[in-house]
């Protein structure tokens, strides 16, 4: 290949036409091995595609080449793209392997590859919740960054510091150094690789912490870079499914599910990667929120089978099907597992849902205790609101229907503010419930009515049914002369619980529940527990 053909090439790269760059620096190598610099240009370009053999073999002979030029600190610097490549696709010996090789290589050498393979560490420190050492790690690095004046290196360290800060609970200050790393990174003053590999984790970053409207920003930001670069595939997977789980919280689901699904199309064409596990799983979302149960268990299933947890999803799916003991023990299970607040956060509202549902009110206490002290520990609008709903659910079981209609209003307006229509209906169908136990009848319907009607519009059918059932057991409960009290009394009664428990669990008087048990005997015209119950099933009151 002649001179004016490889700088062709180089244009190419310098274009972001990936897929050119790729071919012809592939072909001038085969006329006459690369350069150093070409080498790394033919990696990045193999990397940008989906072609991660080609850049994994690439960068390893561009390794060697500066080691025989007696380069130590380049040759370093692809030790360490190697290593942390290795380590995202979960080859931890070799990727620890390369990191090492590269840390001897830069040995007493002030350099700023010293600051790169910091980088590493304060992952390390983030993912074990050592905040104080990822601290540590992440700051070194800033200032290696900036004595260097290395912009690659400053960002992803900014980066780092932000989400270590933000694991110790400064949550705008960590917020502040992430939009700082982010302004580098929309300004276009990075490399390709730094630039996706920022975009994606400061989207995760946030939303784990369920700074959305943050999160919604920079999958704008990033949807627009993946746009601008249409040969681009090793970003465009995450960059959809991040836009298809915004899309879904705003309501808007097929538009969501069109997106969900475009993602497994597209990284699929790139034969060395396989589709996103979290595409799966949000398919398996908006199936279960649609009723479409045997469609939601296999998008979920294929989710497992790249490797994603399943849940709370597939939980929350088995109790729609009624299958209540099957639900509680997998969410349960995952629970249980969980040690990160920001993690268990994402599963306490199922767990709490589900523990309500199986009439264990006090774990569903425990539970929305434990939401409430995160909610308060991060601030953000979603997790407070995400808090108040669960209290508001509990405090409405628990009989305390004044507190819970207060909760649940300050709930709504949280799940307004945040343009959350599905999390809306939910708790404007908490708010009728509250308004029918506090005798507010004209006031529950209109709840009723305005719960519905977003439900509908979304599509969530199974949501609509259970909307309608609830009113049909407010219309024959009326009928029957049964107040909300006593209606929920003959619950427990079904339940198989004694009176004393029964008070126990309703924060009420032994006595109380004596007087509320005769009274439902007489308005049924039954003398036993075993005869209520029956009549219960049999008229659907239960």
């Amino acid at each position: 290949m002649s001179e004016a053909e490889l700088t062709q090439a180089r244009e190419c790269y310098r274009r972001q036409a990936w897929n050119e760059a790729h071919r012809l620096l592939w072909l001038a190598d085969q006329t006459a091995p690369l350069g150093v610099e070409d080498l790394e240009r033919l990696a990045t370009s193999a990397y940008l595609i989906g072609r991660d053999l080609d850049f994994q073999r690439f960068l390893d002979r561009a390794y060697h080449a500066n080691v025989q030029k007696s380069d130590q600190p380049r040759a370093a610097r692809c030790a360490f793209w190697l290593g942390l490549t290795l380590l995202f696709r979960g080859e931890t010996g070799q990727g620890n392997g390369w990191l090492a090789r590269a840390q001897r290589l830069v040995e007493g050498r002030d350099c700023v590859e010293q600051g790169y393979l910091l980088l590493p560490i304060a992952e390390l420190h983030i993912r074990e919740r050592n905040d104080e050492a990822a601290f540590v790690a992440a700051s070194a690095a800033v200032e290696i960054g900036n004595r260097f004046g290395d912009a690659d290196l400053r960002a992803c360290a900014l980066h780092l510091l932000g989400r270590a800060v933000i694991q110790q609970g400064e949550v705008q200050h960590g917020l502040g150094l992430l939009d700082e790393a982010m302004i580098a990174v929309s300004g276009g003053e990075l490399s390709p690789i730094v630039t996706g590999l920022i975009y994606c984790s400061v989207i995760d970053a946030c939303q784990q912490i369920f700074a959305l409207s943050r999160a919604r920003e920079w999958t704008l930001a990033l949807t627009r870079w993946c746009e601008q670069q249409q040969e681009m595939l090793a970003f465009t997977g995450t960059c959809i499914v991040r836009r298809a789980e915004i899309m879904q919280f705003r309501g808007a689901w097929v538009e969501a599910m069109a997106e969900a699904c475009h993602a497994c199309e597209r990284v699929s064409q790139a034969g060395e990667r396989k589709p996103p596990a979290a595409a799966f799983y949000r398919q398996g979302e908006i199936h279960r929120l649609r009723g479409e149960i045997r469609a939601g268990e296999e998008a979920y299933r294929n989710a497992s089978r790249l490797g994603s947890e399943p849940q709370p999803g597939l939980a929350l799916l088995r109790l729609a099907q009624g299958r209540i003991d099957t639900a509680d023990a997998a969410i349960r299970r995952i629970l249980s597992a969980a040690t990160d607040p920001l993690h268990r956060a994402k599963l306490l509202p199922a767990y709490i849902e589900i523990a309500l549902v199986a009439g264990d009110v006090q774990e569903a206490r425990n539970a929305s205790a434990e939401l409430d002290e995160i909610a308060r520990r991060y601030a953000t609008d979603v997790l407070r609101a995400m808090a108040a709903h669960a209290r508001g659910a509990v405090e409405l079981a628990e009989g305390r229907a004044q507190f819970a209609l207060n909760t649940l209003r300050e709930a709504f307006e949280l799940w307004q503010q945040a343009e959350a229509p599905y999390e809306t209906a939910k708790v404007r169908l908490l708010i009728a419930l509250t308004c029918r136990e506090l005798a507010d009848v004209e006031s529950a319907e209109l709840e009723f009515d305005s719960a519905r009607a977003l439900f509908e519009r979304l599509g969530a059918k199974p949501d609509v049914a259970r909307l309608d059932l609830f009113r049909s057991h407010a219309k024959k409960t009326n009928q029957l002369g049964l107040t909300p009290r006593e209606l929920q009394v003959l619950r427990h009664i079904a339940a198989g619980q004694t009176n004393k428990a029964i008070a126990t669990e309703l924060f009420v008087s032994e006595r109380t529940i004596d007087r509320h048990v005769s009274n439902i005997f007489n308005k049924l015209g039954v003398s036993s527990r075993a005869a209520a119950t029956a009549y219960a099933y049999k008229h659907k009151l239960l």
